[in-house]
């Protein structure tokens, strides 16, 4: 099944069976988002990539500028392993990796976790490209993609055992909105995808194709 369509059956699921008002909850807190947030300010298409070196799953620093030296990159932000959105499109890029190292790239997953929980992400999605952790989202912010949970989320993640004070070690309840890059070796940025509704994400052959136009 397609990530698309994988992502539209979670959501129904949840329509289905989440706590009552749960739902109209988070559709206007969405579409609050999206009236407040600086999409303009985001890095887009044709932007400098800021660099960055991030701490891996292993410890080990992984340096952007290191990475494009190589080719180019396909950079991914989401909001941690406890959104189960973020886990089908992790595993969507997981199945596309070989596609998309054949052509030349490097796949790189980050978000604002502690690093132990990032390695619990890639160790229950099976992940074998980079995942990184950007505690304080330090780099996000670079990007333009950072804003802050209302009241409201964080009191319904904190009913689900999802508190972000411990999942990212810090009290901003501050998240990355979910964000694809292409990255070319120049450290311009190819392709540009934001999703303010955090329920939707760019399917993986759209990177292949700004890939392969790359290439070609």
């Amino acid at each position: 099944m397609a990530l698309k369509q994988q992502l539209e059956a979670f959501r129904a699921e949840f329509a289905r069976t989440a706590p009552e008002g749960r739902v109209a909850l988070y559709e206007a807190k969405i579409e609050e988002l999206r009236a407040s947030f600086a999409e303009d300010k985001a890095i887009g298409v044709g932007d400098r990539a800021p660099g960055f070196a991030l701490p891996g799953i292993a410890g080990r620093q992984v340096v952007l500028e290191d990475l494009l030296r190589q080719g180019p990159v396909v950079l991914t932000f989401y909001r941690g392993g406890w959104c189960p959105y973020c886990n089908f499109q992790l595993r969507a890029y997981q199945a596309a990796l070989p596609q998309m190292v054949a052509l030349g790239a490097r796949l790189v997953a980050v978000s604002p976790q502690l690093p132990d929980n990032s390695l619990g992400t890639a160790e229950k999605n099976a992940l074998t490209f980079d995942v990184l952790s950007d505690v304080g989202n330090v780099v996000a912010r670079r990007y333009g993609l950072v804003y802050a949970l209302p009241h409201e989320l964080r009191e319904a993640l904190r009913s689900n055992d999802k508190a972000l004070s411990r999942i990212n070690g810090d009290e901003s309840w501050e998240l990355p909105v979910p964000a694809t890059y292409v990255i070319g070796e120049d450290g311009r940025v190819m392709l540009a995808s934001l999703h303010i509704d955090y329920r939707t994400r760019l399917d993986p052959e759209a990177i292949l194709a700004a890939l392969r136009t790359a290439r070609s």
